[in-house]
C-alpha cells in the first residue's frame, strides 16, 4: 500500500469567491510545488473547469478528482465527485436545471470565469453559482450515487454552510461516503464530541480560494494507486485502504 498526499477541496476562478489567479494551470503548478499527488476540484455548483484541470494534472503527474461543491436547500455544502466525463456532464446538466436563476452581480460577488489552457476567457456563467440549488441533502446524495459518484458533506463542523451550522448536528442516519472536517479541529477531538460519526472516514482539505492556500491543509490516502476506485475503497475503509488526517 502507498501513501498519497491529497487536498480534495480546491476552487478555481470559476467560483465567484475564487481569486483571479486560480486558473487550472496555476492550481496544478501550486499543487505540484506543495507535493500534492491527489487534488479535488470543487467549484461552487459547477464542474466546468474539471476536464481541463484533469488534463493538465495528468501531464504533471497529479490525479484530479472531478466534481463540484454543491449547496443544498439547507444551505449546506457537499463535495460531489465523479469518475467519468459522461457522468460529470450529466451532473453538470442537472446542476444547471436546479440552480437558482439569480443573475450574477460581479461587483458584489466577483467574477465567474471559464478559461482555456492559455488562460483565455471562454465563458462566464450568468447565474450566481454560490446560490442553493433546488435539492436537499438526500436528493443530492441520490443523484450523485445514481451516477456512481462520491458524496462527502463539506467542512461539517464549520460555523457556516455546514450540516452543523444549518441543522445543528450531523444526522446519525446521514447517507454519505465520508465527511470533511475543517482545519480548525482534529479528527480525534471532533470524534470525542461526536463519537456516533466514527463509522465515517474523514478528510481535511484547504478549501483554497487563493493559490497560496492550496495544500495548506491536507490528508493522506493509503491506497495502491491514485485512481477513483482506489479512493472509493479508502472512503469505504475496504481492502486495507483508508484515509489518514493530520493530528
Amino acid at each position: 500500500m502507498n501513501s498519497y498526499k491529497a487536498d480534495l477541496h480546491i476552487h478555481s476562478v470559476l467560483s465567484p469567491c475564487g481569486d483571479l489567479e486560480m486558473s487550472p494551470a496555476n492550481i496544478i503548478a501550486k499543487a505540484k510545488e506543495e507535493g500534492l499527488q491527489i487534488i479535488g476540484l470543487a467549484d461552487h455548483n459547477s464542474t466546468l473547469h474539471c476536464k481541463l484541470t484533469k488534463s493538465i494534472g495528468q501531464k504533471e503527474g497529479i490525479f484530479v478528482l472531478c466534481g463540484a461543491e454543491v449547496t443544498s436547500k439547507e444551505e449546506a455544502h457537499c463535495l460531489c465527485f465523479f469518475e467519468h466525463d459522461a457522468e460529470l456532464d450529466l451532473f453538470q446538466s442537472w446542476l444547471e436545471e436546479k440552480i437558482a436563476k439569480i443573475e450574477l452581480d460581479e461587483e458584489k460577488f466577483g467574477y465567474q470565469l471559464v478559461v482555456d489552457e492559455n488562460e483565455e476567457i471562454i465563458a462566464q456563467p450568468p447565474f450566481l453559482l454560490t446560490s442553493a440549488i433546488d435539492a436537499d441533502i438526500d436528493e443530492i446524495y441520490d443523484k450523485v450515487h445514481s451516477l456512481n459518484g462520491l458524496f462527502v458533506p463539506a467542512h461539517v463542523n464549520r460555523q457556516a454552510n455546514s450540516l452543523m451550522s444549518q441543522l445543528g448536528f450531523v444526522p446519525p442516519d446521514l447517507r454519505a461516503d465520508g465527511l470533511e472536517i475543517s482545519k480548525h479541529v482534529t479528527k480525534t477531538d471532533f470524534l470525542k464530541k461526536n463519537a456516533y460519526l466514527k463509522r465515517f472516514q474523514f478528510i481535511q482539505s484547504s478549501d483554497a480560494h487563493f493559490v497560496h492556500l492550496i495544500g495548506e491543509t491536507f490528508c493522506f490516502f493509503h491506497i495502491s494507486e491514485p485512481s477513483f476506485e482506489e479512493i472509493r475503497k479508502a472512503f469505504g475503509n475496504k481492502d486495507g485502504r483508508f484515509i489518514q488526517t493530520v493530528e
